[in-house]
Parts: structure tokens; sequence; C-alpha cells
């Protein structure tokens, strides 16, 4: 059964990857006047030639009411890899057709992703290894607004066949971010209370990394715990609590 996944979570036919477009104008996110549509090609070696130099076949044509956009200059694309429509694993285009501003020429954006095989795996022991997270930045100024990294590590031993299998689960697992003030004299022990990020889902996935769009605008001056969860095939992994400074 397939799952949910962002186009750098190595997507198998059968999961459905989200095709993400972030549009700026001068440095702001910023509305387009239309998505006319989004074609997916799949890029064939066996049908290159001169007038298709990357040998783009045409699989869909998506139309551009079927794409969401969920925060201003955000447009995304839930594309459900029905193995029927693509029998080859391998890289993919998606083309975005694109009017900028009322009356101007559509514009062609090109984006690649890539739909891998199914990863079989065969143990005498279940998943029995940890992953470690780190992140970045650990301080920031208080009214700020932007992205922290996580990096998931597993810990296994290296060049086996079970860092590969590791490093995909971390790759194609949920991570979610628990923020709370780090209680103190002045802070109340009750950690409802002091909770300002309870189990959000990291925005944006880049392989092994994720992306939480951080808002200090309503934090206070101090320090906070911070700590991830990796969920995936019923197992769960709660990282160590870190520390993130608020500074004014």
């Amino acid at each position: 059964m397939g799952v949910i996944k962002d186009r750098y979570q190595n997507p198998t036919l059968n999961d459905t990857v989200i095709l993400k477009l972030f549009v700026l104008n001068s440095n702001m996110s910023a509305e387009v006047t239309a998505v006319n549509n989004v074609k997916i090609y799949y890029l064939d070696r066996s049908a290159i030639t001169v007038l298709n130099p990357d040998g783009r076949v045409l699989m869909q044509t998506i139309p551009g009411g079927t794409v969401t956009n969920p925060a201003q200059g955000e447009y995304n694309l839930s594309l459900y890899l029905d193995p029927l429509i693509y029998t080859n694993v391998g890289r993919y285009i998606d083309e975005w057709e694109i009017v900028f501003n009322p009356g101007d020429t559509p514009a062609l954006l090109d984006h690649l992703f890539q739909v891998y095989p199914d990863l079989w795996f065969t143990t005498p022991i279940p998943i029995v290894y940890d992953f470690q997270f780190y992140f970045q930045p650990n301080k920031v100024r208080q009214g700020s607004k932007k992205f922290i990294e996580i990096e998931i590590i597993p810990n296994v031993p290296r060049a086996t066949d079970l860092q590969a299998y590791y490093e995909n689960l971390a790759i194609s697992a949920q991570l979610f971010v628990y923020i709370e003030q780090h209680c103190g004299d002045c802070l109340p022990c009750e950690q409802d209370l002091r909770m300002v990020v309870d189990g959000q889902p990291a925005q944006y996935r880049e392989k092994n990394r994720g992306y939480y769009f951080l808002n200090t605008a309503d934090f206070d001056c101090g320090i906070y715990d911070i700590w991830f969860k990796l969920d995936f095939g019923g197992s769960v992994y709660v990282g160590d609590k870190n520390q993130l400074q608020i500074y004014s």
C-alpha cells in the first residue's frame, strides 16, 4: 500500500508524491494568475532524438484545477503513481504551465523527480537500530520566521546492505517536531502550558533532511527544549531533547 511522500522522499509505484512549486516575486511569496496544467514526462533513453534530446515521453496532462494553493506562493500537486500508468521506475519531469501576470505568454517550468523500485529487505531480526537527529540553527532571534533544518542519521554498521535500508527509512518516514519552554523557576511545571509546538510535521522533506518553518513572533525569549519523532511501519523513534535559544 502506498504512502504520501515529498518529491525527494524516494517515491515508489503506488505512492502519492506531493509535487510542490514555490513562487517568489521580488523576494516575496507571490500568487500567479493561473496554473494551466502540469504535464508529467518519463525520461526514456530509448526515445532520445535530435528533436527530443532528453527522451521525454508524455504520461499525463493534469488540469490546473487539481493543483492546490495552501499558502501564499505555494502550489501543490498530489500525483498518485498509478502502476497502470507509471509502468517504469526512473526519472520523470513535472512541467508546469504557468501564467504569471494577466496577458502573459504561459511559461513552462520543469522540475525533476525520480520513481524508485520497491526496496525489499529480509533480516533475521526486526528493526532494532536507532536514529540520531541533528538540527540547525540552535539560536534564533526573537521575531524571526525561518526554516530549521533537521538531519536524520541511522546508527547502523557502515558499508552494509543494512545501512542502505535504514537510510531509506530515514528518507521515507514521517518526521514530527516538538518544542517546549525549558522548565525553570518562573515557568509552570505542567508540560501542556509550556508546549509551543506539539508534534507538528516537517513541512518539507529532502532525502534524509526535514525542514520546519519556525515563526518566533509569539515566542518569549529564553531556552526551549526541542526534539523530533520518526514514525514508520508501526515503529516510533523519539530523539533526545536538545536546546533551542530564542534571544532578543
